[in-house]
């Protein structure tokens, strides 16, 4: 694996915090990795990249204000993302019935777009009291571990 992309939305800050301390724990992993948030990517440059989308679910189960425009431009230009490969991280509470909606509408956007999802999706429930940034860094050993050593 070459670099990673950690893309981030956000509402509140958690996903942000998330996708911090994940990048830390990958970098300790030897994984490079640029954490930036979605509102700061454009769709079109993700071509040929490595992507891990740490997004939290806002609302009536919509994607965060700040994830909201990168959505959008997926939606409208609908880039070719066949040769990108992601992996995706959620935050939600199972309390409400769009528990983790947002990262679910995400991973369904990148895959309809051709990418290829690196493990299974990742998820932390606020409702389990839980630090999320430590469900997220147990999830990530799963996943990354073996790309690591591809």
């Amino acid at each position: 694996m070459s670099k990673l992309s950690i893309l981030f939305g956000t509402e509140t800050g958690n996903a942000e915090m998330v996708a911090e301390d994940l990048a830390a724990a990958l970098a300790g992993n030897g994984i490079d990795t640029e954490v930036s948030g979605m509102e700061d990517c454009a769709a079109e440059d993700l071509a040929g990249q490595d992507v891990l989308l740490i997004v939290s679910t806002y609302g009536e189960g919509e994607l965060p204000e700040s994830a909201a425009p990168f959505f959008e431009a997926l939606e409208h230009r609908e880039p070719d993302l066949s040769s990108v490969r992601f992996a995706a991280f959620g935050l939600g509470d199972s309390t409400y019935d769009t528990y983790n909606n947002g990262i679910a509408t995400l991973v369904a956007k990148f895959t309809a777009l051709g990418a290829t999802q690196i493990g299974a999706t990742g998820y932390h429930d606020a409702d389990s009291g839980l630090n999320p940034s430590d469900v997220a860094i147990d999830w990530a050993g799963t996943v990354f571990a073996p790309v690591a050593q591809a």
